[in-house]
Order: structure tokens, then sequence, then C-alpha cells
């Protein structure tokens, strides 16, 4: 096993010697609060509590990120077991320019195996935090069956943890599932709403309660507010519990910097007076690296603004069955048009040209079962607005335009190629849905019959699906959908039967069974795929 972590410092092979087999062992042992370890003169053990938890993200076949927070400067530490084999890793510093934060990506790892950690800090005097314990497992190389779980839009529209209602409940459903990996797919954060200490809940007149902090109660402006924002759901058991027990795999969207900002945006709202949205999403964009368990290997370049400018988009690759495409449909979009045909003609694009052959390259390429692309925001969802359109759709139904033409090409690509078993995941819209998309409804008709599901929020105001309105420049016929139903024009409490998660269970024999869940884990919806079947 080689260890990769921050500051691309690298170790070698870690063999178990006796003084690694000593440090493991006090890592999950009954040892004082406070004191000098008997036995052990110079070390020095203070239980501080690891209070953001632990993580782990980007498992592959042979590789992981760990992630956690320490509580004061201090070195993490890992002891990490896969059957009888214990190894102890030092892992890099964590201080405050990263917000304590610090991470370990791990290479080298078995493929298809269980593993177990140990997560603790330590400092130059021998204090040491309680450990905290995860567990994950590798993507197997070999037909194997896995589930994968996603969903997205987290803590918006004001709504907190309310612990009299047990907290965010959708993260403890998420964890029943028992999944082997969970893709977020965005808006992890709410930076741009400011969460009030109480909401009255209109459907049954009760109050909700907000645990708030400091850095909740109004917008992300600096650099502390956006940590701040990532720390706050980080206070909740259900959330903790889950990343403890589920590697992530996480995207972002807008809500980590403000509501539909792009790249050289003025926001001009009354909380942000005009400030560019560039130097907002430096400091989102950094804040999330740090709180997100991502493969981001220096956190700190040299020029010392935290803006690595290592790509967000990426493949996840997860055996035989599996590929998964992680999209930025945020960092490299064009302006947001209004509602005026003449600009509607002009493409704007969200991918980017350099990410759209990344995409369509990386697809060719796959010998995957499944190649599954997981997008920001669906394809044909309706604007909720007449004016900064900022999705893919553009209401008209005509041929592609405006951000259209780049769905059109690499759809177009996918059947020239003949890329077969590509499945689309999203959330952003507050609801879920299964959507098919068929040349055979289309105004543009150059693709094959593809599914895209639709999935979340997981802790936010749930909203109205409009199936009948959507964008038909690709022919979508929606399949199921639910989401808010009820008859009012406010904003309606996340309750478990108005949340959303859906579920890729890919069966040993490359069978793909889709679910679709409420926050309660009843599943409202479900479909089974073989192979290379692209039609309904």
């Amino acid at each position: 096993m080689t260890l990769l972590w921050d500051d691309q410092t690298r170790l070698g092979e870690l063999r178990v010697g006796r003084r690694s087999t000593i440090v493991a062992g006090l890592a999950g042992a009954s040892i004082p609060a406070l004191g000098v370890m008997r036995g052990f003169p110079g070390l020095v053990e203070r239980r501080r509590d690891l209070t953001s938890g632990v993580r782990s993200g980007e498992v592959t076949t042979s590789s992981a990120v760990l992630w956690s927070r320490a509580v004061v400067p201090s070195r993490m530490m890992v002891s990490l077991r896969t059957g009888p084999r214990v190894q102890v890793l030092r892992g890099p510093w964590a201080d405050p320019r990263t917000d304590l934060t610090a991470r370990m990506r791990l290479t080298g790892l078995g493929p298809g195996r269980e593993y177990a950690a140990e997560v603790w800090f330590e400092t130059p005097e021998g204090e040491r935090s309680a450990p905290q314990s995860l567990t994950f497992s590798t993507a197997p190389i070999h037909a194997a069956a896995q589930s994968i779980v996603w969903s997205g839009d987290v803590n918006g529209q004001g709504w907190g943890i309310d612990r009299s209602r047990g907290g965010m409940t959708a993260f403890r459903t998420m964890l029943d599932l028992r999944p082997d990996l969970f893709v977020h797919v965005g808006d992890t954060i709410y930076a741009d709403e400011p969460m009030p200490e109480s909401h009255l809940v209109v459907e049954d007149g009760t109050t909700w309660r907000n645990e708030v902090t400091e850095d909740v109660v109004t917008p992300a402006l600096s650099l502390a507010n956006f940590r701040g924002r990532h720390r706050y759901s980080l206070r909740d058991d259900n959330v903790r519990d889950f990343h403890a027990a589920v590697p992530s795999v996480v995207q972002w969207d807008d809500h980590e910097t403000c509501n539909n900002w792009y790249p050289g945006e003025v926001v001009d709202d009354d909380h942000y007076s005009g400030q560019p949205a560039d130097q907002l999403a430096v400091r989102g964009r950094r804040a999330w690296q740090e709180y997100q368990p991502v493969p981001v290997e220096r956190l700190v370049p040299a020029d010392g603004d935290g803006f690595a400018p290592l790509r967000i988009y990426r493949k996840v690759p997860r055996g035989q069955h599996l590929d998964l495409f992680l999209m930025d449909m945020r960092s490299w979009r064009g302006p947001n048009p209004d509602a005026d045909p003449a600009r509607r003609k002009g493409e704007a694009g969200l991918l980017g040209p350099t990410q759209e052959a990344w995409l369509i390259e990386g697809l060719r390429r796959s010998t995957a079962t499944w190649k599954v692309i997981s997008i920001d925001q669906p394809l044909s969802a309706p604007a909720s607005r007449t004016f900064d359109l900022d999705g893919v759709a553009n209401g008209d139904d005509g041929p592609p335009l405006g951000r259209e033409p780049e769905i059109a090409r690499v759809l177009s690509a996918i059947k020239r190629h003949r890329i077969r078993n590509v499945v689309w995941i999203t959330a952003d819209v507050h609801y879920t849905a299964a959507n098919h998309y068929s040349p055979d409804r289309a105004t543009y008709t150059d693709f094959d019959p593809f599914w895209e599901f639709v999935s979340g929020p997981l802790h936010c105001s749930p909203f109205t699906p409009k199936p009948t309105e959507l964008d038909r420049t690709f022919g979508p016929l929606v399949h199921f959908t639910h989401g808010k139903d009820e008859p009012l024009a406010v904003k309606i409490a996340p309750r478990p039967d108005n949340q959303h998660i859906g579920q890729l269970d890919i069966a040993a024999t490359g069978q793909l069974t889709v679910r679709l869940y409420d926050g309660r884990g009843l599943v409202l919806w479900h479909t089974t795929l073989e192979p290379d079947e692209v039609a309904v």
C-alpha cells in the first residue's frame, strides 16, 4: 500500500512491526482521560472528541480518501485493518490553514475488500484525540453486486437541525439501505440562504426550531462563513453515523457559493452588494474542498489563495459493472441567459469544451457494463423563472438552442460510438422522477434512447414537479414523479415522506435495478434494466 496526502508526501509499504502494533493497540484501548500513559512515559493522552466525525470518500477498486477534522493543531493518524493485517499510517498536519481538516489518500488497496479504520489526531507533545471508527469496502474488479445511493440538496430554505424531530433523518434512512457508496449530486450547503432560529410549519401549525450557529444566520461572505456552513450539517448524529459507515463521492452546484452563480457574474443581491461571484466561488470552493473527502492532493497552493486548480469533474471506477462520471456544470458555464429568444440562440454551455470532450472520450473508453453520468441539473426540467435561466432546458421545444447543443453533441457521440448502457442521475429540483428520453418523441433525433433518474432533496423544502412542462427537445416521457403536492405557495418543511433518495442496485449478472425512495425508506417506484437494453 502507498499513501498520498495533501502535501504530496508519499510513504512506501508500511509493515506492522512491534512499534506500530503497540500504537494500533493504544488506538482502541481503554485509556485514562488525561495523564501519562502507564508504561509509555512522555505519551500524554487527552480524549478530545472529533466533533465533525470521520468520513471516507472516492472509494474505487484500489484507492480511498479518509477525512476528519482536528480540535487543535495536530497530526492525523490512522490505524487501518483488513483481515488480520493492521497498519498505522502517519498522515498530514491539520492546522488553521485548512480549518483543522485533514485527509489521507490511500492507494494500492486490494479490490473487493472490507476495511476498518480508526482515526485520531496527535500533537507533538503526545496529546491524542479519542479515536473514531469508520468502515468502507473497495469496489470489486470482477463481476459482483454493488449498491449506490444518490441524492442532493441539504439545509436549504432555512431548514436546519431540529433535534426534537430527529434531526436530518434521511441520512439515517440511507444508512439503513446499507449502500456501498453515496453520490452527493451537489448543493451540499445553502451558503446564500439565512437560517432563522425557528419556522412556522404551516402544514400543522407547529414550530420548527433550528439549532443555529453564527455562520448560518446570514449568507456566507467570508471563508470562515463558508467553512461554518460545511461544519453545520456535521453536528447532526444521523449525518456523522452515515459518513462513518458509507463512503461518499461529492459534487458541487450553485449553493456552495450563491444561487445560480456563473463565472464573471457580479452578484447584485442586497446581501452581496455587487461582489464578483468569482471571489465568492474561490472561498466557496476552498471550503467545499476542505470539508469533503475529495482527492485533492494540495489544498493550499503556493500562492495561498486556497483555490486548488484541480478539476472537480472526474471518473470514479467501480469495477467491471460500473464507471461513475461526476460532472461539474458550474465552473465552466457561460452566463445565464434571460428569456430573450435572441440571446437563447447564443451557446453559453454548462460543461465547456474541455469537459465535454473528456466525457465523450471517457465514455468511449469505458469497458464497464454501466456508465452512470451524474449531473448537477436535470436535462429537461422547466425553468422556475422567466429570467436568469440556469439549467439545460430553455422552454423551447424546437431544435437545440442555448445550452442544449452541448448535450446534443454528447448524446450524438454516444450513438455514433455505439456506447451502450448509459444512465443519467441528478438531483437539484427537490423532487424525484424517472424520465425516459427517445428520438421517437423528440425534436432532436440523433441519439439513442436513455433513462434519466432524479432524486432529492435530502433536507430541504420539496418542490412541485411539472411533468407536462418538460422541454421536449430530447423527447422526455415521465414514467414517475413525486414531490410537493400541497396546494400552498409557501415553503414546506422537510418530512420523511417528502424527501427523496435514489438507488442503483447492480447484480453480479450486470442487471441494474433502480429504486426511488422517500425519506422513510418506502419504495415509490422501481424498474429493472438489462445490460444493452436501450429502449422501453
